[in-house]
């Protein structure tokens, strides 16, 4: 990936010993490098293949958890309002357009600024990069990266000292970062997009730009698309009709759907459920699946139900059926590997059954005249079984 630095800000964020809140907090800058001074500079083997990693590292649209330390964010406007309206967008902007490098320095230090009143802000080293990519364009991206302070870090001194503090180590292990514009694919630009990387739970560059909004995670834009089916059922259901069943159906739903655990609400056929569950995965095929029955939790895709998933009721009790191949097993040895599985129609008279050891023994699989196993041992009398207590132990 041809990089090429053009200006280089490096700042350095303190906070007056315990004191977190903005009055606490200092900044200092400490060098702005151009290209040549940067090719000379130890950064750029600190930073280089930082630089790649953050460019070339995938986002989603709409992540699978809230949580997701890389996203894409969109500038906002008002509606009939054109990009330059935004605060944040006109920022970063100036700084790709800057003509001077004393003008760099200008627009790096105000952004600088505007980052130190944001809550929870820490030490740091605090980096503006503009560089251009000329595998693919001429014109700049921004790279902001923010560095925390490492705590107690050392470095080896001599056999008297052993070792001597570090006052200010940074590390690239934890590097935050922004980059705009937003590169969705190799090639192609996206003007009204950034992205973000944080890996820590405080929201830094969320709060810091506040005129950028993020798409909501994958779960909740589901959750909102599976909502809208049942009102749709609802409405073709009752058609035009007004009454007190409509209006208690509609109010289930809003319990329902603000519920964070759910119970099956058995509304739905199969057929339905199937039809339904086929357009979610026409949007995304690798859509997560996961339930729990009694204690036990079940992770899939949803594209496996009706598949290899399956939902029942038998005896009274619900039961979940996931058929293929052949079983795996990783970590956690455990005997259920050593099993021979007895056939389907064998097992269903235990389950919902008050006595589940008698009903299992009645239906023949505690018969210990079964077919010799990998477990089958001499019995007393000479002969070989592989009943329960037939075991290498």
């Amino acid at each position: 990936m041809d990089l090429r630095m053009q200006y280089l800000s490096f700042f350095v964020i303190m906070n007056d010993g315990e004191d977190s809140s903005a009055s606490g907090r200092r900044f200092k800058h400490y060098q702005t490098m151009d290209a040549d001074d940067y090719e000379d500079s130890e950064l750029k083997r600190f930073l280089d293949e930082e630089f790649v990693r953050i460019i070339k590292r995938k986002a989603e649209r709409n992540p699978n958890t809230p949580n997701a330390p890389t996203k894409i964010g969109r500038f906002m406007v008002e509606p009939g309002y054109e990009l330059g309206s935004n605060g944040n967008y006109n920022l970063f902007q100036r700084l790709r357009e800057a003509d001077t490098q004393e003008r760099y320095i200008g627009i790096a230090d105000e952004l600088v600024r505007i980052y130190m009143d944001t809550s929870a802000v820490r030490g740091g080293a605090f980096i503006i990069a503009r560089a251009q990519l000329h595998t693919y364009f001429n014109e700049p991206f921004l790279l902001l990266l923010k560095c925390d302070f490492e705590p107690k870090i050392a470095r080896i001194a001599d056999e008297k000292n052993l070792i001597s503090h570090v006052e200010m180590a940074i590390s690239a292990r934890s590097i935050k970062s922004i980059q705009y514009p937003h590169m969705p694919e190799e090639g192609m630009l996206e003007p009204w997009e950034l992205k973000i990387h944080q890996a820590s739970h405080a929201r830094y560059f969320e709060d810091f730009l506040k005129y950028v909004s993020y798409e909501k995670p994958l779960p909740e834009v589901i959750g909102e698309q599976v909502v809208e089916m049942v009102h749709q059922f609802i409405a073709d259901k009752w058609q035009e009709e007004e009454g007190t069943e409509r209006s208690q159906e509609e109010n289930a739903v809003e319990l329902w759907a603000a519920s964070e655990k759910r119970e099956l609400q058995e509304w739905w056929s199969q057929e339905q459920v199937e039809t339904a569950a086929a357009a979610l995965v026409e949007q995304k095929p690798d859509l997560p699946f996961a339930f729990k029955l009694g204690g036990v939790t079940v992770k899939g895709l949803l594209s496996d139900f009706g598949g290899a998933i399956h939902f029942a009721r038998h005896n009274g009790k619900y039961v979940a059926v996931i058929e293929g191949d052949a079983f795996l097993f990783e970590k956690g040895m455990s005997p259920v590997e050593l099993l021979n599985p007895g056939e389907l129609e064998d097992l269903l008279p235990v389950i919902g059954a008050e006595q589940p050891e008698e009903v299992y023994e009645a239906s023949g699989n505690g018969d210990s005249s079964s077919s010799d196993t990998c477990g089958s041992s001499p019995s007393s009398d000479g002969t070989t079984g592989s009943g329960p207590d037939d075991v290498p132990w």
